[in-house]
């Protein structure tokens, strides 16, 4: 099970919401690239990155901070945020990101992403599924969509998709635990390669998570609180 440090951006800095409330956030860093590099030094294999500004406004923005990260480290990263179009996905890879993650998009128009899945390779994309309440968020959490997270995750895997990261909206830097129950279930209903997100605050919950086959386990809070040393959880999980 791969550990994903995330760096969320918003106004050229390193922050960290609870339940993606951008009245509530708290600034960790204003250097988002030195965190990738410190991430990168202790030990993580992938970054997951979310460009919050660009999930407001429903196009990426922070490409340049996304090109110093990517000066700063060696490692893999993964990039979301806004993103809606065609040009903004090759852009990110030409630009030297690993994977791009779509939410919003999967959500409204399930067709785009089964067209830059068949253009850039499934190992290119990654679909983000976002709960709230048992239904599929979209526009950065705003607007609730017609979907329920094992209905769209189903369809993604129908058009091609293997990844996705799913995230409890609610649990979401909370430091409650992850929702193990549901993540557990997706993971069999949908047959796809899941990437956990929300409220994952102990080795516990990283350990519940590997027992349920997770994919992956994206860690936020927990690691700008000093709940979880990354080094340590890299060390266990890797094997």
């Amino acid at each position: 099970m791969v550990i994903y440090p995330v760096i969320d951006i918003k106004s050229g800095n390193c922050v960290r919401t609870k339940q993606g409330q951008y009245l509530d956030l708290e600034v960790y860093s204003h250097f988002p690239e030195k965190v990738a590099k410190n991430w990168e030094d202790q030990g993580a294999e992938f970054l997951h990155v979310i460009d919050l500004d660009g999930a407001m406004v429903g196009h990426f923005i922070n490409y340049e901070i996304i090109s110093d990260i990517l000066d700063k480290v060696q490692i893999p990263i993964e990039v979301g945020g806004g993103i809606r179009t065609i040009q903004e996905v090759e852009r990110l890879l030409r630009m030297g990101v690993s994977r791009v993650v779509i939410g919003t998009k999967a959500a409204k128009n399930p067709a785009f992403i089964k067209e830059i899945v068949n253009i850039f390779g499934a190992e290119h994309i990654v679909v983000s599924i976002d709960m709230k309440n048992g239904s599929v968020m979209m526009d950065a959490w705003e607007n609730v969509s017609t979907y329920s997270a094992s209905s769209l995750a189903r369809n993604m895997k129908d058009i091609g998709v293997h990844n996705i990261v799913y995230t409890d909206v609610e649990r979401d830097g909370m430091l409650q635990g992850a929702n193990v129950e549901f993540a557990k279930e997706l993971i069999e209903s949908s047959g796809l390669d899941v990437i956990v997100s929300g409220g994952v605050s102990s080795l516990k919950d990283l350990e519940l998570l590997k027992e349920i086959g997770a994919k992956g386990a994206i860690l936020g809070k927990a690691l700008y609180e000093h709940k979880i040393d990354l080094k340590t959880a890299i060390e266990i999980f890797k094997k």
